[in-house]
């Protein structure tokens, strides 16, 4: 492959698409514009309020939903208007009539529930990852989502709507890393995941994150976001599930393990997924490699370097004598940088879609099933954690 061909035609910029704020267009003078609600206002919930704000000429927060009272002036800190409606129970917020759409980001177990009567309310909704709490609630919704299908059903894993994203998926299916074999991922954090709380009976509500009766711990809160980027990005889904990992720093009562490692096996596709965390060490922070006989990606969430094999890059260094090349900027390191131009959060190209897919009736990137396969990856992942065994996905996974 020449070098002017290569920068031409998937010079890790364009490739054709188009990137950054044109990406999503900004809605036509006139377009719609979405009556929406949240449920959940703790931190993940404030922050989406903040990514719709900036979306202001698509979304109009209407109603915040929460069960505890101090959530509410923290909601309203990020600039709601005054007419916004507050309710505790989530239920009421679904007989809004002028609500069109919710966003939930509330703790996991309680993902199925609010979805699935979200829908029968008629609303749009945006569902936070991981999408259910288990295996037989994925199935469920994908089975109840078939009676909505008019409604769109959007579930918030970001990272495929990110311009660098999609363009590591171009990469894969244009061949720049060969066949594929390996997947190394770390998301670490250094923190104990305690939130103060006022009042020992909120310790469940506030800490839902450290006990498994809510949620899914760092594979579902943390893990999943690489996880159901391989997914999709490689159309398939793991095979086999291994993992190990313990309460090894936190000795505080907490039930969800602060350090895990998962190995997933791709039978289908021969990829090995290595997936680690833990929260008492950020020195490495955000890892994601994929590697192939033709190259690697090492991403971050808004920056990727592709290194190509000897034999790819004596390719892409050969040069057009009679018509030239553009030089190939290499790093010190010698890879090639996948995106040049600064990206927006994840989380606003995903809503961008989600009014799109509203407004224009199409179906999302990250539909059900996308969801769904996330989800059922998580879940044998913790069952293999938790029960120390070796996981299969089976028909009825």
């Amino acid at each position: 492959m020449e070098r002017r061909k290569f920068i031409a035609q998937s010079s890790l910029a364009l490739s054709g698409l188009i990137l950054s704020d044109q990406l999503f267009a900004a809605a036509s003078p006139g377009a719609d514009k979405i009556s929406i609600g949240i449920i959940g206002c703790g931190s993940r919930g404030v922050g989406l309020m903040q990514v719709l704000k900036e979306l202001e000429d698509r979304f109009d927060i209407t109603a915040i939903c929460d069960i505890l009272d101090f959530r509410f002036a923290e909601a309203k800190a990020v600039g709601l208007g005054k007419s916004v409606k507050e309710y505790k129970d989530y239920r009421k917020l679904l007989d809004d009539k002028s609500v069109q759409a919710v966003v939930i980001a509330t703790p996991l177990y309680l993902h199925f529930n609010m979805a699935s009567d979200a829908l029968k309310a008629g609303k749009h909704v945006y569902l936070e990852k991981t999408m259910t709490y288990s295996i037989e609630e994925a199935q469920n919704l994908v089975k109840l989502y078939k009676q909505y299908e008019r409604q769109t059903l959007q579930i918030g894993h970001q990272l495929p709507y990110t311009p660098l994203y999609m363009k590591v998926k171009e990469m894969i299916e244009k061949d720049y890393l060969g066949k594929i074999t390996q997947v190394e991922c770390r998301y670490d954090r250094h923190g104990d995941w305690r939130r103060p709380v006022s009042d020992p009976k909120l310790e469940r509500a506030i800490n839902w994150r450290m006990y498994k009766e809510y949620s899914g711990g760092l594979t579902a809160e943390i893990l999943s976001h690489q996880m159901q980027f391989i997914n999709w990005s490689l159309n398939t889904h793991p095979d086999e599930v291994f993992s190990t990992g313990g309460i090894d720093f936190y000795k505080d009562g907490r039930e969800t393990y602060d350090n895990v490692q998962v190995m997933l096996r791709y039978a289908d596709r021969g990829v090995i997924g290595n997936f680690g965390s833990t929260i008492s060490n950020e020195r490495e922070g955000f890892i994601f490699k994929i590697k192939g006989s033709k190259g690697t990606v090492e991403l971050l969430f808004e920056e990727g370097l592709y290194y190509p094999e000897n034999e790819m890059k004596k390719k892409l260094e050969t040069v057009d004598g009679v018509a030239g090349a553009t030089k190939i900027e290499w790093k010190k390191d010698g890879g090639i940088s996948i995106l040049s131009e600064k990206m927006k959060d994840g989380t606003w190209y995903a809503f961008a879609d989600f009014h799109k897919c509203i407004t224009e009736k199409k179906k999302p990137m990250i539909d059900v099933h996308q969801g769904a396969r996330a989800a059922i990856t998580v879940h044998l992942a913790n069952k293999a954690l938790y029960g120390h065994s070796v996981e299969k996905w089976t028909q009825e996974s």
